[in-house]
């Protein structure tokens, strides 16, 4: 799976977007099973949570991926959160806030769809959006250099440190998409009458951007990878050999922390045999 961690500098040009693996279907299946047993386990320890970051391209295969691969997990073992343009009483916040208040309780997986990434990613695209963050220092749109970027993509890396400190597993997945498969994306929406109702023509205009947002995935991939909150480069032309490369990286990644579940107290467990009589003597 290191194949796909950004542990160096990388150039997403030079990146590959689409890998077939054979069976991926049926892999996941085995995967997601055992990924439910240990967030089972890891919610009796109690001790840790997990943060599933997901970006990519409109059409990258985001929302289907968590379907498909939390498809077995405890209803109240994931909790999902797709994140919008920002409210009015979001905007009353900083920028983080609203991520913040999102985070996974400890034993449960959380997983967000689009993340505090969009932060420098679609306001690095249209920093318009800044505005109507009433930021003190940013009177208007020429005050946003690329240092005011650079500064939040560090203010970033404090936020995921000190979320992973205490307890929280970060995992962070870029849905590498090619420019070609999200054409062919979209003219399936548009060819299948109930597929109709995902498209947007705003789709269209943002990929007129496609250049300036892979600058932007990039930059902050470069610079945002840390050993405590990696970003891996998933290919994702192929749906299903995305959803299979990203559930291995999770079970692994959780095997690795040897969850646990607590023992009975001691006073409870010598009588357990007591507890079983009054049981079956009911």
């Amino acid at each position: 799976m290191n194949n796909y961690l950004v542990k160096s500098s990388i150039q997403l040009k030079k990146t590959e977007t689409k890998e077939v693996i054979d069976k991926a279907k049926k892999e996941l299946k085995k995967i997601r099973k055992e990924i439910s047993k240990l967030q089972d386990t890891m919610y009796a320890e109690g001790k840790h949570a997990v943060l599933i970051c997901l970006q990519g391209m409109d059409t990258s295969g985001k929302d289907s991926l968590i379907r498909e691969v939390f498809k077995d997990v405890n209803a109240r073992g994931v909790v999902v959160h797709s994140f919008k343009v920002p409210t009015e009483r979001e905007l009353k916040h900083d920028y983080l806030w609203r991520h913040y208040i999102a985070l996974p309780e400890r034993g449960k997986i959380g997983v967000f769809n689009r993340t505090h990434y969009e932060n420098v990613l679609v306001t690095r695209v249209h920093p318009e959006y800044i505005l109507g963050e009433k930021i003190p220092s940013v009177k208007r749109i020429t005050d946003l250099e690329d240092s005011f970027y650079h500064k939040r993509m560090e203010e970033i890396n404090n936020f995921e440190q000190h979320v992973a400190a205490n307890g929280t597993i970060i995992l962070k997945f870029f849905l590498n998409l090619s420019k070609e498969e999200q054409k062919n994306r979209l003219l399936r929406r548009l060819r299948l009458k109930e597929k109709n109702w995902k498209f947007s023509p705003g789709d269209l205009k943002e990929r007129k951007l496609w250049d300036k947002y892979q600058f932007c995935y990039e930059e902050l991939l470069n610079k945002t990878s840390k050993k405590h909150a990696p970003w891996y480069v998933i290919p994702a032309d192929d749906k299903p050999t995305a959803r299979l490369l990203v559930a291995q990286i999770i079970l692994n990644t959780l095997k690795q922390h040897n969850f646990k579940e607590p023992e009975l107290p001691a006073k409870y467990k010598v009588e357990i045999e007591n507890y079983k009589k009054e049981l079956e003597l009911e």
